[in-house]
């Protein structure tokens, strides 16, 4: 069986109920994916702003990685924000890069105008997502109308239009707005020229149903309109602990493309995190990206806006291949003893940490067994016995907390009186 292709071993070492019953393809073909880090994951209230050399590398990230579009500024906010959101794509230009770019702002004319100048200078066409909120909460508290929203809009997708700029309409708070006050935005910024609707669920409100029934809604209008080439976004925060899960559906159920952020950063709790977006793409077939620089992407962007990864986050954090338990730990040496390193990455793990760029890491602690002692003996180039692995069990159970290298160490020196241990492991 090990010299079986790894879709064979895994038909037959895995029995996936995630394919029962599935009808047809999960995701409709030529989606796309929109990276905010660089500007929704910047509104996090935690994040520091980082330097431009510090961008510059997150996006020739995203470019490795695969991702088609990134929202990378909001220019008309800042002189500061006006010159990265140039630099930046004077380096797309500069580098033949194949990653789309774009940028942000208020329905509001002197919020486009930045966005123009920035296309104009760098020789690129700069994607404009114009924002107002729609919802009946959002007008009560900002005391605006519908006819007040849909002047606005329409205004500002005109000045972006006639610049030759295409335009995506973002209405805020959008699966809590009315069905009649979105029907009236959207024809309207169809018939003024954008090409693309935003879907937000700006305050993490939506389940998986709601975004159904909001896609739903948005396709019917666009047909309504009898518009072609109509793009539908969607965008999800994370307050109910949703957002990744409605990024996926959301595809499903229709939308052609998904914003999400590195590790989740954004307003308040976050959005949908983009590398967990990638990651369930890439094990439910619907990507072939090589994503090795996914974990590079990640630790790049923590340290540019000072982010503390959690330690049991998935694929990035600390514990995510790491186990100090016997039992998993011996079934994955028992792999590893194999030469099988395809089945020791997936016998107890659902995310194979190879195709991530990660791997397995074994431990010893007070759960742990002869299986952990000894595998962490012989990688750290340490010959084995009987007395030295029960002396570093016994000495384990004793402790509360995983053992690290210096306290294995310790044990070795005391059982074996030898001075050529390291003192640091």
């Amino acid at each position: 069986m090990a010299d079986q292709p790894n879709d064979a071993r895994a038909q037959d070492l895995i029995f996936d109920w995630n394919e029962v019953n599935r009808k047809r393809p999960l995701i409709p073909p030529g989606f796309t994916l929109f990276d905010e880090t660089l500007r929704d994951g910047l509104q996090n209230p935690s994040v520091k702003d980082p330097g431009i050399e510090q961008k510059l590398k997150i996006l020739h990230l995203m470019e490795d990685m695969g991702i088609h579009e990134a929202d990378i500024g909001l220019p008309g906010s800042s002189k500061r924000a006006f010159d990265d959101v140039l630099r930046l794509c004077k380096e797309v230009v500069d580098c033949k890069m194949n990653i789309k770019i774009a940028a942000a702002g208020r329905t509001v004319v002197s919020d486009i105008t930045p966005m123009i100048e920035v296309s104009q200078r760098a020789g690129i066409p700069v994607e404009v997502y114009a924002f107002i909120g729609s919802s009946p909460i959002r007008q009560y508290a900002e005391a605006w109308d519908l006819d007040l929203i849909a002047k606005r809009s329409a205004e500002a997708i005109d000045v972006a239009v006639k610049a030759g700029l295409p335009v995506a309409y973002v209405t805020e708070d959008t699966t809590r707005s009315r069905p009649d006050v979105l029907t009236t935005l959207f024809r309207t910024a169809i018939d003024h020229g954008a090409t693309r609707l935003c879907l937000s669920d700006t305050v993490g409100h939506a389940t998986p149903d709601g975004v159904r029934n909001l896609i739903q809604f948005t396709k019917n209008v666009v047909a309504g309109t009898g518009a072609k080439d109509i793009g539908i976004d969607w965008h999800g925060h994370n307050d109910r602990g949703l957002g990744l899960v409605n990024a996926i559906w959301a595809l499903e159920f229709g939308a052609d493309r998904v914003h999400a952020t590195a590790l989740g950063i954004g307003e308040r709790v976050g959005n949908a995190q983009m590398e967990l977006v990638l990651l369930n793409l890439k094990l439910l077939g619907q990507l072939d990206h090589d994503l090795t620089k996914l974990l590079e992407y990640c630790e790049t962007v923590a340290k540019a806006v000072g982010w503390q990864v959690p330690i049991n986050y998935p694929l990035v954090g600390a514990d995510a291949f790491r186990t100090a338990t016997g039992v998993h730990a011996a079934a994955i040496i028992k792999a590893l003893q194999k030469g099988d390193t395809w089945l020791a990455d997936r016998v107890y793990s659902g995310v194979p940490a190879g195709m991530f760029g990660r791997q397995q890491e074994i431990v010893v602690g007070f759960m742990s067994g002869a299986s952990n002692v000894n595998h962490w003996l012989a990688a750290h180039g340490v010959k084995s016995d009987d007395a030295l692995v029960s002396e570093i069990i016994k000495e384990a159970k004793t402790l509360d907390h995983i053992m690290t290298n210096d306290e294995i160490w310790g044990v070795i020196r005391r059982v074996r009186g030898d001075a050529a241990a390291p003192s640091r492991g």
